[in-house]
């Protein structure tokens, strides 16, 4: 299907209160373009596994917008150039001049993948589904990863954190919780590395196909990694259904301020001596969420670091 794309030049400064001047006469879904570096708040909340490059803050934004072809958009159009000229006469709005031009609808869940390439963490070899293992890598422990629409390609630093955290302490028929799995990327490096299984548990319906898919691409055998969705902090029946007392290793790849909310429940998951693997800790929240793995009855055993994400490793 093609559309209408209009886009507009004007500041960041502006683009908040240009946005919801566009909202009032009823475009909505505007697309913001700009050189803003994300805020530490911003990134406290967020993974990006392939994370954008930018360039130097200009102070430039482009608005761009959407409409159907067979709608009235001369008159939309009409009514936004009006509401942006009255809004010139309070403030810097920069050129704001709508140009239009013509898109079609793409296949926007495949095309990253052009930015996905196989890659290492440490020994272990993480290949895309549409390339090949390279020439001399055949001895490596390779995995066959594609996050689809579920986080987690194994690229990101809290990821890799968790991967060299699995290594340390994996052992031969381990029985592994993977709170938050995404694609299911750190239970199936647990298989890999001898866990005998592996139980994942997720609040996004996404992650099911990525999971199926990711398992068979694997030969990671149905009984050996099951999924549920649910909250296992607050859900008493996916608490029922993991089982208490029953996991050597938990792995949880996620907010530091979920983190927080999840350590009182998850010990109660863990046997005796068992470990959990955190990760997704800025280094800001690190004294935040050990404190609270310690106020729930663990032990911190070790701390690792790369760039600005924590992994804390603690025991029950």
């Amino acid at each position: 299907m093609k559309w209408n794309k209009y886009t507009l030049k004007t500041t960041a400064d502006a683009e908040d209160i240009i946005v919801a001047t566009l909202a009032d006469i009823g475009i909505q879904g505007v697309e913001i373009e700009d050189k803003r570096p994300l805020t530490e708040e911003e990134m406290s909340q967020m993974f990006v596994d392939i994370a954008p490059k930018f360039s130097e803050d200009d102070n430039i934004a482009y608005l761009h917008f959407y409409l159907e072809p067979e709608e009235d958009n001369e008159a939309i159009i009409e009514a936004a150039k009006a509401e942006l000229e009255e809004l010139r006469q309070f403030m810097d709005i920069g050129e704001c001049i709508i140009t239009k031009s013509q898109t079609e609808d793409k296949d926007w869940i495949n095309n990253w993948k052009e930015y996905f390439h196989h890659f290492y963490v440490d020994d272990i070899l993480i290949v895309p589904s549409w390339e090949e293992v390279p020439a001399g890598d055949e001895d490596k422990l390779v995995l066959h990863i594609d996050p689809g629409t579920a986080f987690g390609t194994g690229m990101h630093e809290t990821t890799q954190l968790c991967i060299r955290q699995l290594k340390k302490h994996v052992f031969d028929g381990c029985d592994i919780l993977d709170v938050g799995t995404g694609s299911g990327i750190l239970s199936i490096v647990g298989i890999k590395l001898g866990a005998g299984s592996a139980l994942g548990t997720d609040l996004d319906p996404c992650c099911i196909n990525a999971v199926k898919e990711n398992k068979e691409v694997n030969d990671i055998p149905e009984e050996s990694f099951k999924l549920i969705l649910g909250n296992i902090i607050d859900d008493k029946d996916v608490q029922d259904k993991a089982g208490y007392e029953k996991y050597d290793i938990v792995t949880a790849n996620i907010l530091a301020d979920v983190l927080v909310l999840l350590a009182p429940q998850i010990i109660k998951h863990l046997k005796k001596g068992g470990i959990i693997i955190t990760s997704g800790i800025l280094d800001i929240k690190e004294q935040e969420v050990a404190e609270a793995l310690r106020n729930a009855g663990f032990e911190i055993d070790e701390v690792t670091r790369q760039g600005e994400w924590v992994s804390i490793t603690a025991r029950k």
